[in-house]
């Protein structure tokens, strides 16, 4: 069997499990509010969470590419799902780069295979996602004391290790930051359940606060001062990537939606796909969605490429598809009407799943200044005309 052929079996089965089991466990959570064990237990016994993997981690070993293609289906169902199987396949990337052997066996294999969960932890509640983070670290011996806070960290309740953010007691900047793998069990940690959001229901999600608590120095992932490295270029850039093809998926299930509807809606004895003014909002949902998922698809590639804009081309990305999916769920919940907005439509779930991704990852407001700098860096002259090279 070549490779294409082995894709299409992999992606078939990804289809039949969403549009099938997929859809009974979103009915399950939106009924309970909960995300049960079983359904990671699943997730895990197909595979599905180490897809992206290596194979000598017991990965699938797919392309990151491939595995977008992917990304866009898993992200037609629930938003707790998709949630799980992009959070799962991408954390060990950004743990691999800095883990040394004995960290690889104890860390990021269990992580990919499924015996340990591990949360990123690097928000905080007073300042920005960046170098400006103030949880802090005292090394005494071979220990780190880890004090400060965190919020808005998804699997915070359930997680067995956060993968944390912190900083040397009197550091600034991205000088003294380190990367630390905290047990959700140790000693001055206290978690705060703040699941009850809007959307992607079931989803845990803490607030977190740290008194001194004990960190072996062995659970540092590179050295002092790379801290930042490990969050922002290990994980940010394909995650901003990934969640940016989440959008497009989570767009062509609100599309589906639409169609579907329209297709059934009789008023003054017309289908609705009868009327132009929602083919013309059908018709630029396809146009959006597509342009949106050949723009993630191009910074997929660049970043498998290692090229130097990949973390432009994944802020462009996510900046586009999040715009591109507050358009076509509106219009899709409009094609609705009324009836849209009770809870017994599938797509009032989607409109409010949808929402969560404005800020996921960062803010387009972020993005656009991610984008901006880069547009800053590379204006090295200028010509009589003040025309940018």
């Amino acid at each position: 069997m070549t490779d294409e052929q082995q894709f299409h079996e992999l992606r078939t089965r990804v289809e039949q499990w969403v549009e099938g089991p997929g859809e009974r466990w979103a009915e399950h959570i939106e009924e309970t509010g909960q995300v049960p064990e079983e359904l990671w237990a699943e997730l895990n016994g197909l595979g599905f969470l180490r897809i992206a993997a290596p194979e000598e981690y017991g990965g699938r070993g797919l392309d990151f590419a491939r595995w977008m293609e992917l990304m866009e289906v898993f992200s037609r169902s629930h938003g707790s799902v998709r949630m799980i199987v992009h959070v799962v396949n991408g954390i060990w990337r950004s743990m691999d780069g800095h883990a040394d052997d004995e960290q690889r066996k104890r860390f990021v294999v269990p992580s990919v295979t499924g015996e340990i969960k591990i949360a990123f932890a690097l928000t905080e509640p007073g300042n920005g996602t960046g170098a400006d983070i103030t949880t802090s670290v005292v090394r005494e011996g071979g220990t780190y004391y880890l004090s400060g806070r965190k919020h808005l960290i998804t699997f915070g309740v359930r997680c067995d290790y956060y993968l944390l953010a912190a900083r040397v007691e009197g550091s600034t900047g991205h000088e003294g930051t380190v990367a630390l793998l905290v047990p959700r069990d140790a000693p001055g940690v206290t978690v705060e359940d703040t699941s009850n959001t809007m959307g992607v229901t079931g989803t845990d999600h803490a607030s977190l606060a740290f008194d001194r608590t004990p960190v072996p120095v062995d659970h540092r992932l590179g050295a002092e001062g790379q801290g930042l490295e490990v969050f922002l270029g290990g994980f940010l850039t394909p995650s901003r990537i990934s969640v940016a093809m989440s959008c497009v998926g989570l767009a062509q299930r609100a599309q589906q939606l639409a169609v579907e509807y329209a297709r059934d809606r009789v008023t003054f004895g017309k289908t609705l796909t009868q009327r132009q003014a929602i083919q013309f909002m059908l018709a630029e949902n396809a146009a959006d969605i597509e342009a949106a998922r050949q723009l993630v698809l191009h910074a997929a590639r660049r970043f498998e490429e290692g090229a130097d804009d990949a973390s432009t081309q994944s802020s462009m990305a996510k900046m586009h598809a999040v715009t591109m999916l507050t358009n076509v769920t509106d219009k899709a919940l409009q094609v609705h009407g009324g009836l849209g907005y009770w809870k017994s439509q599938k797509i009032e779930r989607v409109y409010r799943d949808a929402r969560a991704q404005r800020f996921e990852e960062g803010t387009n407001e972020v993005q656009k200044a991610v984008v901006f700098r880069e547009l800053l860096q590379r204006t090295t002259s200028r010509d009589g005309e003040g025309t940018i090279r």
